[in-house]
């Protein structure tokens, strides 16, 4: 008893540490499956307000139908998600800004306006980001990836936008207003040249640690797109002289397309690196369960057969003779018959037989 018991304890410790270290895990993997989901919502808005932001500013007093749907989308998860990812308030700060983007009037206004709600927005990618604890993920392909499709792609979709507007708005602006728009122009193109080369440090960061099979093959033809309209972009920046907006309008909209097409890319396969995961988390619980059972059964057999063991040996022990307690040997071998049919009578040990010569006698 004491030898199970010096043996069960240690089984018990070890298997309430695997299961409450697999819960842990699982719980956290399911956590930034969230994270994942939402930011898959989200994806839509950056570029339908960039959308909304070159619109406007051109002079559509009307939103785009994407910004309504985009809105819609990310409402839904919010309902959904938001109080596992505590956003519930940025969103409605955020979508309260969006309702009154259509109110705004003067291009510069219009402008500043959507760079609030952009901003805004990507604060709310970091807040996804942060509370699915996916910049917390221990894996080297995971954590790359949500680097690059929560901070790097909505940012250089934010920015290049910015970039494309800018250099708008300097064809119409007076000589005397020129300068700070300039200044802002500046600013922008080389916050998408640095928010480039990470995004593109993380992918490659990514491919490198992965274990995948389909990782790096989605990522290359999406990537070699992206990189295409940055230049194209670039070109048309030309940041030593006058923007060509005309060159900036095409490479905006092809760059928009990419990055849309890298984002989702990259989401579905963090969705698929979480899913894996989680069936390796599955079967490690399903083995340890199997385990921990077993570990049982060897303890309970261990307890029970000992028992059984002496049960069978006293059902198959030997019956006594069938002769009252207490009854002496001499009682028995006197009520024995004899060769004749009676009982023999033959003296103890160290008696006196006065008949025995007599019977000699006669006998001769």
């Amino acid at each position: 008893m004491i030898l199970t018991v010096l043996v069960l304890v240690p089984t018990a410790v070890l298997f309430g540490r695997v299961w409450t270290d697999n819960s842990d895990k699982r719980s956290s993997s399911e956590l930034e499956k969230k994270g994942v989901e939402y930011l898959t919502a989200l994806t839509p808005l950056v570029s339908a307000l960039a959308e909304s932001q070159s619109t406007g500013i051109q002079g559509v007093s009307e939103p785009p139908e994407s910004l309504a749907a985009a809105v819609t989308r990310v409402s839904a998860a919010d309902d959904k998600l938001g109080d596992d990812l505590r956003t519930k308030p940025r969103w409605a700060d955020l979508k309260d800004k969006i309702s009154k983007l259509p109110k705004v009037t003067g291009a510069v206004n219009i402008l500043n306006a959507h760079v609030e709600a952009s901003d805004l927005t990507l604060a709310l990618y970091a807040a996804v980001r942060r509370n699915a604890e996916l910049n917390r993920d221990p894996d080297g392909d995971i954590s790359n990836l949500q680097q690059a499709v929560a901070i790097d792609m909505p940012t250089a979709v934010t920015r290049v936008n910015r970039m494309g507007d800018y250099a708008n708005l300097l064809q119409g602006l007076p000589a005397a207003n020129r300068p700070q728009v300039q200044a802002q122009f500046a600013h922008e193109v080389l916050t998408v040249q640095d928010t480039v080369k990470q995004l593109t440090e993380n992918l490659q960061a990514a491919v490198d640690n992965t274990e995948s099979d389909t990782l790096s093959g989605s990522l290359v033809s999406a990537l070699d797109s992206f990189r295409r309209g940055v230049e194209a972009m670039n070109r048309g920046a030309n940041p030593a002289g006058t923007p060509n907006a005309a060159t900036m309008s095409t490479a905006q909209t092809t760059l928009q397309t990419a990055l849309s097409n890298l984002a989702g890319i990259t989401l579905k396969e963090m969705d698929r690196l979480l899913d894996d995961r989680l069936d390796t988390l599955n079967y490690r619980r399903t083995e340890a369960i199997v385990m921990g059972g077993l570990a049982l059964l060897l303890v309970l057999g261990a307890l029970i057969w000992p028992a059984f063991t002496r049960r069978r040996e006293a059902d198959a022990a030997p019956e006594r003779p069938a002769h009252t307690i207490g009854e002496s040997t001499r009682d028995v071998a006197q009520n024995r018959p004899g060769p004749y049919g009676g009982p023999y009578e033959q003296p103890a040990y160290g008696e006196l037989d006065p008949t025995r010569r007599e019977r000699s006698g006669a006998v001769r």
